[in-house]
């Protein structure tokens, strides 16, 4: 297939004698061995940061931070409170109580410096409409004093972004494709991404996910604000759930991935052998359909050896681990009020 980024992208190759752009270096970062044993360093820090808008608007208290080579998950619908944070971290809005911090400097003090190191990406993109694609690309390495676009043009090719037509003209996929490119376009080691896949495609948003995968692995440090949960399942560390603009749960992505409760769907061959399984005095019975003669058997990783021993005296006609997803954790916190320590337990139950 041919790629239309890659036609068009010859109007940011670097001149000759020009060093290569980073896209150019195919390696990964490698951290020295004395680095392995250091704490891991947090690039970005929230703490206790407030600004209340009122009639429960805003957000209170919100405290994170994200260490150097993480991916943070920042989970929530429209409205919880994502994108007013992000604000904050840019430098947008001044808190009205507590602070953040971008690689030491704070961020409404050094808002200057932040906004023309740190990648963003909005998400709501507004663009100058009398502009090109080329030419915005352009006008953002000049505001950075980048002096080689060819990491521009690796993205335009990666993303088949064609930068040539008039912004206004650009449907909303074409407008967070340019959006990525002028993020990722100047190497940040710091990304703070804002509902980033909205408008993609899903090729395109599965592109961007491996993209940020190979990102993670290069050593950047990324905030990712989405209610997308396949890409924050895909690339995160740790997450947060915002909820009415308060943090209601910070985990672990691999506790999510590996808790060590089970659910089982059973189903019989026949109804003797259903009947007298949802009797069997040891096992947890979830949920029970007589009609269909299936069982939903909620087990302990403890436990395991013990089901399938018990599972070997009846004929089954099928057996199915339901795996736990971030969709219905996320959902569980929706549906009824928890705090951050209930979840927690909920996640290593």
């Amino acid at each position: 297939m041919h790629r239309m980024g890659r036609r068009c992208a010859g109007p940011f190759r670097a001149g000759p004698g020009s060093k290569p752009g980073p896209a150019e270096d195919n390696g990964e970062r490698r951290p020295s061995f004395s680095a392995l044993l250091e704490v891991p360093v947090a690039l970005l820090e929230v703490n206790n940061l407030t600004k209340d808008y009122g009639f429960g608007r805003g957000v209170f208290d919100v405290s994170f931070d994200i260490a150097e080579g993480e991916v943070f998950g920042f989970l929530g619908p429209n409205g919880a409170g994502k994108t007013t944070t992000i604000r904050h971290i840019m430098g947008f809005s001044k808190p009205q109580k507590g602070s953040a911090t971008v690689d030491g400097m704070d961020a409404w003090e050094k808002a200057d410096q932040i906004q023309k190191e740190l990648g963003y990406l909005p998400g709501e993109i507004a663009l100058p409409p009398s502009l090109t694609g080329t030419q915005f690309i352009r006008y953002m390495g000049d505001l950075r004093g980048m002096t080689d676009l060819g990491r521009a043009e690796y993205l335009v090719g990666k993303f088949e972004l064609d930068p040539r037509g008039k912004l206004k003209r650009m449907s909303l996929g074409m407008r967070r494709k340019l959006a990525i490119v002028t993020a990722f376009m100047h190497d940040p080691r710091i990304l703070a991404l804002d509902e980033p896949t909205s408008g993609l495609d899903p090729l395109m948003q599965e592109i961007f996910i491996d993209f940020v995968l190979e990102e993670k692995r290069r050593g950047k440090t990324i905030l990712l604000s989405s209610h997308m949960f396949n890409e924050v399942e895909a690339t995160c560390d740790r997450l947060a759930i915002i909820k009415e603009g308060r943090i209601v749960s910070e985990i672990v992505a691999d506790d999510l991935r590996h808790r060590q409760d089970k659910v089982y769907e059973v189903e019989f061959l026949s109804d003797e052998d259903f009947e007298h399984f949802v009797h069997e005095a040891h096992l947890r019975i979830v949920a029970a359909h007589p009609k269909k003669r299936q069982v939903t058997v909620g087990i302990h990783d403890n436990d395991i050896n013990e089901f399938f021993s018990t599972l070997a005296r009846y004929t089954l006609k099928y057996l199915k681990e339901e795996k736990f997803t971030l969709e219905e954790y996320f959902l569980d916190f929706y549906d009824r009020e928890k705090t951050v320590a209930e979840g927690i337990a909920h996640v290593a139950d």
